[in-house]
């Protein structure tokens, strides 16, 4: 265990270089949480105790903040639980009639009361991280489904545009007010744009519907003098200009090998913003625990002399990780 000190990732997101090596993950897993902590939350913990625990776990395995997540959420369809989830399932708009009987949520109705009184429970140089319920293009393809969205593309943009500001807006509204709390540090904007091979609307369509609206929601982080980090999945290859340059995201989270290496990233971009994690998750899956810490320790040294990164996983940490395999990594900055 090490004492947390969030301004090892404020320098992270500053392009600077940290007072030590520095972790940076999404989310880890309940399992996890409770092997740390020695926790075992009853089925039925509220909001407050799981995370209190996340927290304490975040501290014993040597980060210097937690992420948080607010109840907040978009409506939406029960989806099958396959081995895969299937992005046209659980449609709730497939027109207008359907965008105007949506219910859709009241973020200031919501109650963000938590990021207030979790603060004894936060130790002394932590910060919270806030996430949303997803993003604008996750909530929206939640909404209508890929294949409805992209014919809506076509046959119906007004009624796409309506459904992005019915979310944006939304999103919007839900990090102008959490990221004023006085607990939270930064901000991630989590919202996958991609696939392997590109993103999943056109980068002309995600520049009309979806960019607009992280350009505002960064800018509200901003204003609450909170760095802003976007977790997006995929190839962004073609945005990337967008994220760094237009939207001013700080740091960047999600690579996988079969995209674009952590170590390629951080050559092609480590100088513009900050590369969070990267070791990719099959990776993390297939390898020794002995080979996982030579390259998180390659990924560190890489960086050690310009800054600009945090040792983390690709996505983040699910319980088909071993564990010996993740705390291999982890320990390559706290060792």
């Amino acid at each position: 265990m090490r004492r947390p000190d969030f301004e090892n990732l404020q320098a992270v997101l500053e392009n600077k270089r940290p007072k030590r090596p520095t972790l940076f993950e999404f989310f880890m897993n309940e399992s996890l949480y409770e092997h740390v902590t020695g926790i075992k939350l009853p089925a039925d913990a509220d909001q407050m105790e799981m995370t209190i625990r996340r927290i304490k776990a975040f501290e014993k395995l040597g980060y210097d903040y937690a992420t948080v997540h607010c109840s907040f959420a978009f409506p939406g369809k029960e989806h099958a639980r396959e081995s895969t989830i299937s992005l046209n399932d659980g449609v709730l708009i497939r027109d207008r009639k359907d965008f105007e009987a949506c219910p859709w949520p009241d973020v200031d109705a919501h109650d963000y009361s938590m990021l207030d009184k979790v603060a004894p429970h936060i130790p002394d140089g932590m910060k919270l991280i806030i996430c949303g319920p997803g993003g604008v293009l996750e909530n929206v393809i939640g909404l209508t489904g890929y294949d409805n969205l992209c014919f809506m593309s076509i046959d119906d943009p007004g009624l796409l545009s309506d459904i992005c500001d019915a979310v944006g807006s939304r999103l919007l509204r839900h990090y102008e007010i959490s990221s004023a709390f006085d607990t939270i540090g930064a901000a991630i904007s989590n919202d996958d744009w991609g696939f392997k091979t590109q993103t999943m609307l056109s980068p002309e369509d995600m520049r009309k519907y979806i960019i607009p609206w992280h350009r505002r929601i960064v800018k509200a982080i901003h204003d609450c003098g909170k760095p802003a980090i976007l977790h997006s999945c995929g190839n962004l290859e073609n945005v990337m200009d967008d994220i760094i340059d237009d939207i001013n995201f700080q740091g960047k989270h999600s690579y996988e090998d079969s995209i674009c290496p952590v170590e390629e990233a951080y050559a092609r971009w480590g100088s513009r913003i900050a590369i969070l994690g990267g070791i990719d998750l099959d990776f993390l899956c297939r390898a020794t625990p002995s080979v996982i810490a030579e390259r998180a320790k390659g990924m560190l040294e890489l960086s050690s002399n310009t800054g600009g990164y945090a040792l983390g996983s690709g996505n983040s940490i699910p319980e088909y990780i071993p564990r010996d395999n993740y705390l291999a990594m982890v320990y390559a900055a706290t060792g």
